[in-house]
Formats: C-alpha cells, sequence, structure tokens
C-alpha cells in the first residue's frame, strides 16, 4: 500500500484555551484567557470591527461564558458544545453557524470537528486541542493580512485551508485502490479482502466528513447573507468547485471499492470452479482404475507380485495404467488437471 499521508502535525493546545484577535486599523490586538473576553461585544460593535474567538476543548462554562460575551442564542451555544453533528450551516437571530471537518491520519482516519460561529464583527470557532486553525496555510504569514479583510475571509481562508486538506485523503484513496485491485487480479487472499474493507471505511469516513460541505457552500454562495461581502463570493465559489470534484472524485472511488470487491468474489468463484474441475479430472481417472480393479479382482495380487500368476494379469493392469496416462494426458491438455 502507498504511503500513508503524515498525521497533523500541528502543535497541540491546552484544552479551555482562549484566544482572541481583535483587527483595530492597521494593528491586530491579541488576548489570551479571561482578558479575551473583557469588553468583548463592544470590541465587536466598532465601525469596521473584525474580532476571531478562538476556543479550544471549551468547557461548557466557557462555552456558556462566551456566548453570554457575544449574545448568541442557547441553541447555538448547545450544538457547540453537542459535537459529533454532520457538516452543515443554520442561521438563527442572524447569526451563521457552520461545522465544518478538520482529517487526520494516524492508523486510521480521524475527523475533527470545527464549529465555526460568524456575527456582526466577530467569528468564533471552537475546535478539538489535537489542532491549531493558526497552523493553516493562510494564517501561518500572519493573522492581520487576513482578518483586516474581515470576519467573512477569515472564515474562507480557514474552510478553504481545511477543504484543501482532504485532497490528499482522496489521493490516498485512490492509490490503495489501485493497488488492491492488482493484488486481486494478481491472487486473492483473506489479506486482500481484509484492505479492501479498511478501504471502504475509510472512503465512508471520508465522504462523510466531505459530502455535506457541499450544500454548505452551495448556501452561502446563493443565498443573500449580509455577513458575507458581494466582493468575497468568488473565494467561496473556489471552495465550492473544488468540493464538487472533490465529492465526485469520491463517488467514482466508492464505485471502484465495489467493483473490486465483485472482481474479488468473482476470482474466488473461478478458482473454486478450477479446483472442482481438476478434482473431477482426477476422480475420472481413479474411477477408471477402480472400476477394472473392482471387475476382475485384487485377491490374487500377492500371486501375481510372487511369480505364481497368469499373464493376463499384468495385461489387463497394463492395459489399466495406459488408459489412465490416456485419461490423464488428454484432462491436461483440456486444462482440467
Amino acid at each position: 500500500m502507498p504511503p500513508n499521508p503524515k498525521p497533523d502535525s500541528s502543535s497541540s493546545l491546552s484544552a479551555g484555551t482562549i484566544r482572541l484577535a481583535a483587527s483595530v486599523g492597521a494593528q491586530v490586538e491579541e488576548a489570551e484567557g479571561t482578558r479575551a473576553l473583557e469588553g468583548l461585544l463592544e470590541r465587536c460593535r466598532k465601525p469596521g470591527a473584525a474580532v476571531w474567538v478562538d476556543l479550544t476543548a471549551p468547557t461548557p462554562e466557557q462555552a456558556q461564558e462566551v456566548g453570554a460575551a457575544l449574545e448568541l442564542h442557547p441553541l447555538i451555544v448547545e450544538d457547540v458544545l453537542e459535537g459529533n453533528q454532520r457538516a452543515k450551516i443554520e442561521t438563527t437571530d442572524g447569526v451563521i453557524h457552520v461545522v465544518l471537518f478538520h482529517l487526520t491520519y494516524d492508523e486510521t482516519v480521524a475527523t475533527s470537528e470545527l464549529d465555526v460561529v460568524m456575527g456582526p464583527g466577530f467569528l468564533l470557532t471552537v475546535h478539538q486541542a489535537s489542532w491549531d486553525p493558526r497552523d493553516s496555510n493562510h494564517l501561518r504569514s500572519g493573522i492581520g493580512p487576513i482578518l483586516q479583510r474581515g470576519t467573512d475571509h477569515l472564515l474562507w481562508a480557514l474552510a478553504d485551508d481545511i477543504v484543501d486538506g482532504y485532497f490528499p485523503f482522496a489521493d490516498r484513496l485512490g492509490d490503495a485502490i489501485d493497488e488492491v485491485q492488482d493484488q486481486v487480479i494478481r491472487k486473492a487472499t483473506p489479506e486482500t479482502l481484509e484492505q479492501l474493507f479498511q478501504l471502504k471505511r475509510e472512503l465512508i469516513e471520508v465522504r462523510r466528513a466531505v459530502s455535506p460541505v457541499r450544500e454548505v457552500f452551495n448556501q452561502l454562495t446563493n443565498r443573500d447573507i449580509a455577513l458575507i461581502d458581494d466582493d468575497e463570493l468568488v473565494y467561496y465559489r473556489d471552495i465550492y468547485d473544488h468540493i464538487i470534484r472533490l465529492t465526485d472524485e469520491l463517488d467514482n472511488y466508492r464505485e471502484l471499492a465495489s467493483a473490486t470487491l465483485d472482481v474479488y468474489l468473482s476470482t474466488i468463484n473461478n478458482n473454486l470452479s478450477i479446483i472442482m474441475k481438476r478434482l473431477t479430472g482426477v476422480t475420472v481417472i481413479l474411477a477408471g482404475i477402480g472400476a477394472v480393479a473392482g471387475i476382475f479382482g485384487m485377491s490374487e495380487a500377492g500371486t501375481a507380485l510372487g511369480g505364481a500368476e497368469a499373464g493376463g494379469f499384468w495385461l489387463v493392469s497394463g492395459i489399466t495404467v495406459g488408459l489412465a496416462t490416456i485419461a490423464a494426458v488428454v484432462l491436461r491438455r483440456i486444462d482440467w488437471i
């Protein structure tokens, strides 16, 4: 099997970490911990404000505190705390709640949920400690250039990095399916079947994370959402195009995996047919010998081997061996043995 994608190399954060980044003119102010929540709503209400609040594996109390500071609807806070959802987009009280999944690989595919809540002047992200959004490609050079263009541009930057991260998994699945297909053609073994089912499980996991994202960005690009500037729609459409191509590839891989399983079962059945055919050929040979032996009897075999039997015994034995040899040659030529 081809080399697996490396596990996510971003540094792990501590659970319960609260970080804030606020764009103020050409500067970006940052704070962490309880200081990040001081005067949070006032920051968001300033003209042209762009405030990013990042929560890492928050406790229920922290989520409630941030929700109260941003005046979020209780249902949004409840969904953020609940987790284990599918990728989706919801609008509540003029606030957009988007759920995406970040993928990592460590022996098996693992998903990490990212909740993004965007409201007037702010963007709230909630994620697990194993992934740091600030390590994404668009933010490695600094938060300022992205945040100064608005929270809608920050949402694009995070989503674009997540979606781009899906492609290595899709490529790995495609390469692994090709290799398993070659193994099935060469020799179908239980180990090959185990690899195939493992690939199907990974394919389902990746598709579960990716497929609903298509509808998320379909709504973001086609609905009149006041929180997203018209100039940003072209960026969201780019992600939408990537998702369409990715879901098409995953659908093709799913069909290839199913076809590979069909080929495996057909190969097993063909091998069984070959075995039965060869057993039938051997049976034909042995049945002929057994029939002759049954007719003439073998009670005098000991006397014959001692040289005291008539020559007819050896004649019948020779004819039997000769017919068995001819039958073996004929069956070999028609590939029955």
